[in-house]
């Protein structure tokens, strides 16, 4: 049985995991920059110094990369260290690669070069792909990170950080074609996106021929940011949507002007059904008869830091539980019908539609929402209060509140009521483990469950 200390810890790792989920500490549309840094590095302090060990072991749950990249660092930063060196390299493993630099250089300022943590970067320098690639691509941050671990490179990669031009030619093909690219404006088109841009400056190639000639090379993220301003200089990237990690492509969409969604309503709904497909996997049609509350009030667009960052996430939340369920709806607060046309507007009135999604009977209702719900003020809690407790005491219908919003005030994403578990979400893929976690937040499942949850999530990392 737990006891009132094992709850009380459950209940703190629980604030933290959606504040990790949810901040990126940046500005929000109810918080400024500031304050969402200075709540997140007290969540982080007081986590890390009351339960050094569930500290660390968060890493196996979806957090964000930047909480993940601070985890590392305080944990490497540890005197005495801490934490799981195997789940730390794992994690580095799904980071990106400028992510996973930057942390190096941040452990560098910190003066962090203990035996752990140069072992650390070198397996983790060993194990890329090809090293010689990120040497081009980024090269400042590679060299950095090559002295901070005292690592001896030979040949051709050691002169081509500390002394690029002390060779006249490189046998390795990519540094070859750097070195070529600084007079040859052929060679630059071999060269990664990022890399080849700056050369094109350098020579003075139109935009228009640029784009044109690099477009077989660029990743699939590329040619989703390149879409918009290739179309305007007359070409097609032809990014494969339905590929897309599902949030990125929501925000893609929400990007666009009207115009251009109607235009493109089949390409685009076939790329975020695609997307959402492909997220579901195996779970593909076995949720059941599911409802959704989807917040497209005004507060949705986030931050000029966050455009539509909520909204999006929404959006992509849509598709997904269309894909996972048997029966779905979705319902908007603007009851805008078609999802592909949703823009930020309105009051918070999650309240009316709470009910509306309750008449449905479903087998899970899901509330996308920041949870700032103001017209009226707390009815969506009164309405889940009065369910849960009178109408549906047995708990038939599940019901879950996701917000993409950290509250930087509360220390907490803002709940709806104490009734209904609220996780935090910041990628929809995210969504049916965030699903599975909102049950530690019912107070049915206690620390000790909890503590087992993350055992077995840093066993499948």
């Amino acid at each position: 049985m737990d006891t009132y200390a094992d709850l009380i810890e459950c209940e703190d790792v629980l604030l933290f995991a959606n504040a990790a989920i949810t901040s990126t500490g940046q500005r929000e549309f109810h918080g400024t920059a500031g304050e969402q840094r200075l709540s997140l590095d007290f969540l982080h302090r007081y986590i890390q110094g009351n339960y050094p060990e569930v500290y660390a072991a968060t890493l196996a749950l979806d957090i964000n990369d930047h909480n993940a990249a601070l985890i590392i660092r305080n944990v490497l930063g540890q005197r005495g260290g801490g934490g799981d060196g195997r789940l730390i390299a794992r994690r580095l493993a799904l980071m990106s690669p400028p992510r996973v630099y930057r942390l190096f250089g941040a452990l560098r300022h910190d003066g962090v070069n203990n035996r752990r943590t140069r072992a650390l970067i070198r397996d983790w320098l060993a194990a890329r792909p090809d090293l010689a690639f990120d040497a081009v691509k980024y090269r400042t941050a590679v060299k950095s990170a090559v002295r901070h671990a005292h690592l001896r490179l030979e040949g051709e990669l050691s002169d081509f950080l500390f002394k690029p031009f002390a060779r006249a030619r490189y046998e390795t093909p990519v540094l070859e074609t750097w070195r070529r690219a600084h007079y040859d404006k052929k060679a630059l088109y071999e060269l990664p996106y990022t890399v080849a841009e700056g050369f094109a400056a350098k020579h003075r190639i139109p935009r228009k021929v640029f784009l044109e000639r690099i477009a077989p090379s660029l990743t699939r993220l590329e040619r989703l940011r390149l879409t918009e301003s290739g179309r305007r200089d007359g070409l097609d990237t032809q990014a494969d949507l339905a590929a897309m990690p599902l949030v990125k492509l929501a925000s893609y969409v929400l990007s666009l002007p009207i115009e251009a969604r109607l235009e493109r309503r089949a390409e685009l709904e076939a790329g975020l059904r695609g997307s959402a497909a492909r997220t579901a996997g195996a779970r593909r049609g076995t949720w059941g008869k599911v409802v959704a509350v989807l917040d497209d009030s005004f507060s949705s667009y986030g931050s000029p830091v966050k455009k539509r960052r909520p909204l999006a996430v929404a959006l992509a939340c849509h598709y997904l539980l269309d894909a996972l369920s048997g029966s779905y709806r979705g319902l908007w607060l603007s009851e805008r019908g078609d999802p592909l046309l949703v823009r930020p507007s309105g009051p918070t009135s999650l309240g009316v539609r709470v009910i509306d999604a309750l008449e449905h009977r479903p087998d899970q209702l899901v509330i996308v929402s920041d949870g700032w719900d103001n017209a009226p003020p707390g009815l969506a809690g009164e309405v889940l209060r009065v369910w849960r407790r009178r109408l549906d005491p047995a708990g038939e219908v599940g019901i879950v509140h996701l917000n993409p919003v950290f509250d930087a005030g509360r220390l907490e994403v803002r709940r709806l009521s104490p009734a209904v578990p609220t996780a935090g979400i910041r990628d929809a893929e995210d969504l049916p483990a965030l699903v599975e976690l909102a049950k530690f937040a019912t107070g049915r499942s206690g620390a000790r469950e909890l503590r087992a949850y993350l055992e077995e999530r840093a066993a499948e990392r």
